[in-house]
């Protein structure tokens, strides 16, 4: 059987064909090689604490794949005779390739000056905080996406940069007004970056979410709750809200409100106190500018409230529960041999009946 011109799509020979696909199965192959060396650059370069050239070499190796596809394109539809009623196709595909490997590739070197900042804050501890980078970098990235659709419009479109941004400029007030709230969150996450209520990694308290900051993105902040649930929370709405930074405070406060019972006698309260006292005095975690507080505050309805009030630091939750159980124990174990007794909610009901009052039974 004779093998015709017009077996082969676009009407191409067989060694045309071959010569296409050794030429990208030789650039796919030596794309995979680069691959793999910048990869073992960019780890070394990490393991040397090199993160701006480790991040060069990241960029690279990410995109490598996409790259050495256009580029194999690109060159074969090139080199490769293509009929005059395709070669526009294949021109135009060849063109949206190179922009959006080029693009991906942009897209991944962004992290070169959001690495270089992190450092430049670390060496110069400014005040600035750190929670910004993540922003600045997300919204250098949305900026680096939207120049690449505006160079494929361009490419398929066949008008200049300038009409097609005016374009979109005209279309981009109605955007805005149905995109009103994206873009309040927006302006919210830069608002918390300037403001920095709180960090990434910092425990906060808001709208009853209690835990620690895991993200802060274009859009929302993302807060992981003490039970293990990721919530999400606009950055508009957040920018607006009261925060608790727990993770900011000096030190952990407690209060204790200990009842005992009205017929306990002075001398038994005053040992009470004194019991209190002697076991929070130089406690652990205290603050000598801080030091415990204990009175005989109330006369409540059913006790007689004597009150604690102790200030645990450094705010090390754990070690502060584990110290207020020594505390709670000692506690009990020195009243109950002092013989100062607890007392506990109660309610005594008076029943009177008046002398006139005479019970009747009503008979059928």
């Amino acid at each position: 059987m004779l093998v015709t011109s017009e077996a082969f799509p676009f009407n191409m020979e067989l060694n045309q064909w071959l010569v296409f696909a050794f030429l990208f199965a030789s650039i796919l192959l030596l794309g995979q090689i680069l691959k793999l060396v910048f990869k073992r650059v960019s780890k070394r370069s990490m393991k040397a604490n090199i993160p701006v050239t480790a991040s060069f070499f990241e960029a690279f190796y990410k995109s490598l794949s996409f790259i050495s596809i256009s580029i194999a394109l690109w060159i074969g539809f090139k080199i490769v005779e293509i009929p005059e009623n395709y070669s526009a196709l294949t021109n135009t595909v060849s063109e949206i390739l190179i922009v959006l490997s080029f693009g991906i590739l942009i897209y991944y070197l962004v992290e070169i000056p959001a690495v270089w900042f992190e450092i430049l804050l670390d060496r110069s501890n400014r005040s600035l905080n750190k929670m910004f980078i993540p922003v600045f970098r997300k919204t250098l990235r949305v900026f680096v996406v939207i120049l690449i659709i505006i160079q494929v419009i361009q490419i398929l479109s066949d008008k200049p940069i300038t009409s097609i941004i005016a374009g979109l400029g005209i279309g981009g007030i109605a955007i805005a007004f149905a995109a009103q709230d994206t873009l309040r969150h927006f302006i919210g996450s830069f608002v918390i970056a300037g403001d920095r209520p709180f960090e990434i990694g910092e425990r906060i308290l808001i709208d009853g979410h209690d835990g620690p900051v895991e993200s802060i993105g274009l859009r929302t902040t993302r807060i992981r709750t003490l039970d293990g649930h990721l919530v999400s929370i606009p950055n508009g709405e957040l920018a607006n809200k009261t925060i608790m930074n727990i993770a900011q405070r000096p030190n952990i406060k407690r209060t204790i409100n200990i009842g005992v019972t009205y017929d306990t006698k002075p001398e038994k309260i005053q040992e009470g106190l004194d019991i209190l006292k002697s076991i929070l005095e130089n406690h652990e975690g205290m603050d000598e500018e801080i030091p415990p507080r204990v009175f005989f505050s109330d006369l409540n309805a059913d006790s007689l409230n004597l009150r604690v009030i102790y200030w645990y630091h450094p705010p090390s939750y754990w070690d502060f529960v584990a110290f207020s159980e020594k505390v709670n124990l000692e506690i009990i174990k020195r009243f109950n041999e002092a013989g100062i007794e607890f007392a506990f909610p109660t309610q005594t009901i008076h029943l009177a009946k008046e002398k006139n009052d005479v019970l009747t039974e009503e008979k059928p």
